[in-house]
């Protein structure tokens, strides 16, 4: 079975040149919306502050969102909170998966 592709999707987000240019970044997570499902791949091994990661995200999100014109960053970070609120305490699904070296 055939984990990964080693090419680039026409869908796939551009690197941040942050990134690019420090020789010891390493990209930790890549979420796809694929299939009618997430699919995720992730480097758990050497990223240990996943909560701060996730509020991170979260705030990131939430600042794109209001760049859009799609709410104030304060409303978008409290249906964020809703949403993981809900989902954590009743799951739609559960995560499945390996490790893959």
């Amino acid at each position: 079975m055939k984990f990964f592709s080693s090419g680039r999707h026409k869908n796939e987000l551009d690197i941040p040149v942050s990134a690019t240019d420090d020789p010891k970044g390493v990209e930790i997570a890549r979420i796809w919306a694929a299939g009618g499902r997430q699919v995720v791949t992730l480097r758990a091994g050497i990223w240990n502050a996943w909560g701060l990661m996730l509020v991170d995200l979260a705030k990131h999100v939430a600042d794109a969102h209001e760049q859009l014109g799609k709410g104030t960053k304060e409303d978008v970070l409290q249906r964020i909170k809703q949403g993981f609120d809900a989902e954590w305490s009743s799951a739609t699904d559960e995560p499945k998966g390996s490790v893959h070296n």
